[in-house]
């Protein structure tokens, strides 16, 4: 008990020592913003000791992808400093660190591979407590542990290995896992319906296309941002539009706007889809997108990002939501911008 008072206040000292050089590197952004105060802050973050690494992962909490390759780096040459003068590093807060599903997704990942570097036997050990774990930078660990399990036991219990496969199935987040795991299944013969296994939403209204000229769009607010009326036609970019049904039968639950539609550019399209809750209680919005979107439930607004073609997958957004008992409305706003490359066509 002493000895962890004392760390915990040696972690503490570490965190008020390094908060302004932090806080420096979490203020880089795009186009150079901040690096000049940055490159000076960073020689001071990257001089921490071993027991301050959980400092500079925390730092990672709320930052950017930029902050985040700053810290980083300042992590790898703590790390390297330390090997060099045969120092361990502290394996115990470094798991206090992982375990603390609070953190960022990937500052967790950090820390999981330096004990798995330091400790094999102790990470492998963690990989179970994944399987249900909010980042899946850490989940796919204990998803490949369940896959790898069914397999082995295929050839010994095939009723074992089919459940084996159907828990890794469930758990899983990242479609080359999950395609991997509906071919193990269908190898045994066992049917997989993946839309009603993870229970995408599948029933929508669509209505575009509207005007994105110049990316305007994205902040534009056309009728739908006003009120939800299914029988009302708009002026839309090219004519008339009006609400159109769409039933998504894609496995991974997308909703592509140009099936009902057309490939177009520069255009914007809304979704709005019904869904039912029990009770009141908090939620999570997940979706994947390469378009510009935005994001209202119940009338709303959750969040948006102005990003184009930079990928998409599932579980890549969460919006933190608190959901109202019976009926529940959620309208996706969608933009898509000029680029005219066969690879940006897609608008989903």
């Amino acid at each position: 008990v002493f000895w962890a008072a004392l760390a915990t206040a040696a972690t503490a000292a570490a965190a008020t020592r390094l908060d302004g050089s932090i806080l420096a590197l979490k203020s880089v952004g795009p186009e150079g913003q901040g690096n000049d105060a940055a490159r000076q802050a960073w020689p001071d973050v990257a001089a921490a000791s071993g027991p301050e690494l959980t400092v500079i992962l925390g730092g990672m909490d709320g930052a950017n992808d930029y902050a985040l390759n700053w810290l980083r780096t300042a992590v790898e040459t703590v790390v390297q400093r330390e090997a060099a003068a045969g120092k361990k590093l502290p394996v115990a807060e470094l798991e206090e660190f992982v375990r603390d599903e609070r953190h960022h997704p990937r500052a967790r990942r950090v820390a999981y591979e330096l004990i798995l570097q330091t400790d094999p036997e102790r990470a492998r050990t963690m990989v179970p407590g994944f399987v249900n774990d909010p980042a899946n930078e850490l989940r796919r660990d204990a998803v490949q542990w369940l896959m790898d399990a069914a397999t082995n036991q295929v050839a010994l219990d095939k009723p074992a290995a089919v459940a084996g496969y159907r828990k890794a199935l469930l758990a899983s987040r990242e479609a080359d896992q999950i395609d991997a795991i509906a071919k193990s299944l269908g190898d045994l013969g066992e049917a997989v319906d993946l839309p009603q296994t993870f229970g995408w939403v599948t029933q929508w209204k669509l209505i575009g296309p509207f005007d994105n000229t110049g990316n305007a769009g994205f902040v534009k607010a056309y009728p739908p941002e006003q009120q939800i009326d299914l029988t009302a036609e708009y002026d839309g970019k090219n004519g008339r539009v009006k609400w159109v049904g769409y039933e998504t039968r894609h496995d991974y639950g997308q909703v592509d706007f140009n099936k009902p539609f057309e490939p177009l550019k520069e255009v914007t399209g809304y979704a709005v889809a019904e869904f039912w809750s029990e009770k009141a209680r908090p939620a999570e919005i997940r979706l994947g997108c390469e378009n510009g979107w935005k994001v209202w439930v119940n009338g709303k607004f959750l969040f948006g990002r102005d990003e184009y073609h930079t990928g998409a997958e599932i579980d890549q957004f969460r919006l933190p939501v608190e959901l109202q008992a019976g009926r529940n409305v959620i309208l996706v706003k969608c933009t898509q911008n000029d680029e005219k490359e066969d690879w940006t066509k897609d608008w989903g």
